[in-house]
């Protein structure tokens, strides 16, 4: 039951990251900046104290009672993600939610699995995988196995990007319907968000000390339940620092250079639902990690967790590509090329998990 329980908590997950974007398809009259920056304070500072507030009593003073260098590369991995967050809303911008969401998460999936064990290979610790373990494992070789799977599904998918390009190029009214889509910058913030989007993966891991602490709290308290469901809920708050630092100083250079500052007080706006759409997709986009926390502590394995998260993202973010109509007006050909990609990718994220899960 509690691997049926993490699956599902997963799969819930995944439905908010893959639907978090569509809000912002509501808002009226604002630049990019200006809606990303107001949504970004809901997921990163206002929402993650209150749900640590609301499940982890005492989560301030974990905290403070944490080391400087704990907080400190849990923060810069906060940092180096809050890019990687950033540079996500412009790919979906540039690429669409069904190719962006694909792209950039198959890319996290491949670097979430594979860095950390790279890392412990030159500062070895304790129970944690290696580089080379992975290579001389037959559990390690199916990791290895599943992530070039997976950089064969992008490369496919990249394929139906350069397809529906040309496609657009000669359909007028579905260029219309996408006037935002360039696949070649698109392409290329999508990789930068692939790379740096799994440095959430490790800020968790940087500051389990603080998750470590929750959960002894609650165990003491509570014998025989199990590990807390929420106990990366006071670390998410550190990691999510980061993530704001780095989306504010952006979004705040882009307001000054394209005058967009008055956005947020523009009466010929509809202010009201602007500011509530950037909510939802703000909270929505906060919960996909309330429920992978809560996924991972009945899974009990952060890699897998890490992978099955990613799959179920990737398939939710093409159900609402295809709902939006994204690929409207493009040719049959390219979409079977990008179903095949997601499919690969799919697979791939699947045999990472089913070599962990050998371990």
């Amino acid at each position: 039951m509690g691997i049926i329980f993490g699956v599902f908590f997963h799969f819930i997950g995944g439905f908010a990251s893959g639907s978090f974007y569509i809000p912002y398809k509501k808002v009226k009259g604002w630049a990019w900046e200006s809606f990303w920056i107001v949504g970004g304070i809901f997921s990163w500072l206002i929402v993650p104290p209150l749900a640590a507030w609301l499940t982890i009593p005492g989560f301030a003073e974990i905290i403070k009672s944490t080391g400087i260098n704990v907080l400190g590369w849990t923060y810069l991995m906060g940092l180096l993600w809050g890019i990687g967050g950033l540079t996500y809303g412009l790919g979906v911008r540039y690429l669409g939610v069904s190719l962006g969401s694909t792209i950039i998460l198959g890319l996290c999936a491949v670097f979430g699995s594979l860095v950390p064990s790279v890392y412990y290979d030159f500062f070895p610790k304790a129970d944690k995988d290696t580089f080379t373990m992975l290579l001389h494992t037959p559990w390690g070789q199916m990791v290895l196995s599943g992530i070039a799977i997976c950089v064969i599904g992008i490369i496919i998918c990249g394929k139906a990007g350069t397809m529906k390009e040309k496609d657009l190029v000669k359909n007028s009214t579905a260029a219309a319907e996408n006037k935002d889509y360039r696949f070649g910058l698109g392409i290329f913030v999508a990789i930068i968000s692939g790379v740096l989007s799994a440095c959430f993966n490790f800020g968790l891991e940087a500051g389990k000390s603080m998750a470590d602490a929750a959960n002894q709290v609650w165990v003491a308290a509570h014998p025989s339940q199990g590990n807390f469901l929420f106990r990366n809920n006071v670390t998410y708050i550190v990691v999510l620092w980061g993530g704001l630092t780095t989306n504010f100083i952006w979004c705040m250079i882009l307001n000054a250079r394209n005058k967009t500052f008055g956005d947020y007080t523009n009466p010929k706006t509809p202010l009201l639902k602007n500011y509530l759409f950037c909510a939802l997709a703000g909270t929505t986009w906060f919960l996909q990690f309330f429920f992978y926390g809560m996924g991972e502590s009945k899974l009990g394995n952060g890699a897998s967790s890490w992978i099955l998260h990613m799959a179920f993202i990737i398939l939710i973010a093409n159900m609402w590509g295809l709902v939006l109509k994204e690929w409207k007006g493009v040719s049959k050909k390219a979409l079977a090329t990008v179903i095949v990609g997601i499919a690969v990718i799919i697979l791939s994220v699947l045999v990472v998990g089913y070599g962990n899960s050998i371990k």
